[in-house]
């Protein structure tokens, strides 16, 4: 094995056929998880392995593989051994082939080494274990010559399920990711639609509410009526829409402030939002922050600075009961 620095391409061709061990697995994919120029080099032997997988003529691979694969191999369980049945009368080819270059010599000395006890090549009785060594050298099987090359494919095969398995988990996460960012835009696009329905329907509330007191503000007495502004108020829920017009022009600095005032003797003004026309005068104040159940007598305006007052500043400019 190479060290953690220097991974041998050989190495990642075994790591990539998983004929590794746990260990030498572990620091092969450290490795690769380190170093760009590694995956390439993963990549492009686990692209090979898919090409001799679909290839009909295997090539051999190279020496160092080789001898990795088979000391890999020569580690594993190894298979029992098959017993061969035992041949009914085994026949030695060699006596057979002088016995047909002359039929008449053969039948003789077969029957001069009957009579005399000594072992028939012919028949090959009375011989020892010798004579049966042609006929029981065991031959080479189709399997002894394809099983060397199973690991291979079986290894090529799992490079390629390996190699689509990671593709469908990369795809898979970006859907994952996708469909999560999509989930948070539509909660934040509802979150924000909810939110402008509840003041809509605060505001169609108002509006229609029988309990309303309607007030129309005018200057006061004895000035020119041409500045006007209409209030909706529920005491109950404290809700208020202000809508006025014909208003004059402000300097930069002032503004105009909305004032409730209470019906119970003694209580203070309630400021109830600031606000500045536009060029045609006309402004509104839609839902300010007012506490609930405090019944009305007035509602009033006036101008002050422009971040706006906590007590009126005379004089009123609108007022309305």
């Amino acid at each position: 094995m190479s060290t953690p620095n220097n991974i041998a391409p050989e190495d990642l061709a075994l790591f990539a056929m998983q004929l590794l061990s746990k260990e030498e697995a572990a620091e092969v994919a450290a490795y690769v998880e380190r170093s760009e120029e590694a995956r390439r080099e993963l990549a492009r032997i686990q692209g090979d392995l898919a090409i001799y997988a679909h290839t009909v003529d295997l090539h051999s691979p190279p020496a160092q593989v080789r001898e990795r694969l088979m000391k890999q191999v020569a580690r594993e369980k190894k298979e029992a051994p098959i017993e061969r049945p035992a041949a009914a009368e085994p026949v030695n080819r060699v006596t057979t082939m002088r016995a047909s270059d002359s039929g008449a010599r053969s039948s003789s000395v077969a029957s001069n080494a009957a009579a005399d006890g000594e072992p028939d090549l012919r028949t090959g009785r009375g011989m020892g274990s010798g004579a049966h060594l042609i006929d029981d050298l065991p031959k080479r099987s189709v399997g002894s010559k394809v099983f060397p090359w199973i690991g291979w494919a079986v290894a090529a095969g799992l490079a390629v399920a390996a190699g689509n398995m990671y593709r469908q988990r990369d795809s898979l996460s970006q859907e994952r990711d996708s469909l999560h960012a999509t989930v948070a835009d539509q909660a934040t696009k509802l979150d924000q639609l909810t939110a402008d329905t509840a003041a809509a329907r605060q505001v169609l509330d108002t509006l229609t509410d029988t309990t309303a007191k309607r007030v129309s503000l005018t200057k006061p007495k004895g000035a020119p009526p041409a500045p006007q502004g209409r209030a909706t108020y529920v005491a109950d829920k404290g809700t208020l829409i202000f809508l006025a017009n014909n208003l004059d022009p402000l300097p930069p600095l002032k503004t105009y402030e909305l004032w409730l005032i209470p019906a119970a003797a003694g209580s203070a003004p309630i400021p109830a939002g600031t606000f500045r026309p536009d060029e045609r005068g006309n402004a509104s104040v839609i839902l300010p922050t007012l506490p609930k159940g405090v019944e009305a007598k007035a509602f009033g305006v006036t101008v002050e600075d422009k971040d706006g007052a906590t007590t009126p500043t005379l004089p009123i400019i609108l007022v309305g009961a």
